[in-house]
């Protein structure tokens, strides 16, 4: 589930998200203050809004993905029980920007761009992501946004492919990490060697540090 809160961009929402409705046509089931969304052929929910959020919530902020306290999760699930609806939600505050190891790095057999990568994270998991940065190499420590992340502009990674193979998650750019001085230069974010794979990464960090 991606939680995010922006007061000045949204307005008083939490959204949460919880599958990629894919462009397909979707039902909106609003109850007081809560509104579940689903698609209409389907039925699979995928997204919840719950206004006047910060009456629900206390100590509500952010400025765009967020992750939520115990007491604020069981002030959500409150809120979503009194609006009518039988849904229990739990925390997953897993870190979804960490730093990657790029463990191997082959070309996509079905591109003159794009390379298909073996990338060590967090808890010694390995993800297979296409990427078509052209500075991406073994070797290079870089930043991962893993499924379930929310970009600065607010993009969502979801599993997906690139010309038929598997790719879950993305290799990121300082631009598209909207850091402070970040580059104009094209490419990838290339971390130091002091970066520790699977450590959090900082977004709010220059590309200097």
């Amino acid at each position: 589930m991606i939680v995010s809160y922006n007061l000045n961009g949204v307005g008083d929402t939490l959204l949460l998200v919880l599958a990629d409705s894919k462009g397909q046509e979707v039902e909106v089931i609003r109850k007081g203050d809560v509104s579940c969304v689903s698609v209409k052929e389907t039925k699979e929910i995928v997204a919840w809004n719950i206004f006047q959020a910060s009456h629900k919530i206390t100590n509500l902020n952010g400025e765009g993905q967020i992750n939520l306290s115990p007491s604020q999760l069981t002030e959500l699930n409150l809120a979503v029980k009194e609006a009518g609806f039988d849904t229990v939600f739990t925390l997953d505050n897993s870190p979804k920007f960490v730093v990657g190891l790029v463990t191997e790095c082959k070309k996509h057999e079905d591109s003159d761009h794009l390379s298909v990568t073996k990338i060590l994270v967090d808890n010694d998991e390995e993800l297979q992501i296409v990427c078509g940065a052209s500075n991406i190499r073994e070797g290079l420590k870089v930043v991962v946004a893993k499924v379930g992340a929310m970009m600065p502009d607010g993009m969502i990674i979801w599993p997906g492919e690139l010309r038929g193979v598997k790719s879950d998650g993305m290799v990121c750019s300082a631009r598209e990490l909207n850091l402070p001085n970040a580059p104009e230069v094209k490419g990838i974010l290339e971390l130091p060697d002091t970066y520790e794979v699977g450590s959090t990464f900082n977004l709010s960090l220059s590309v200097n540090e």
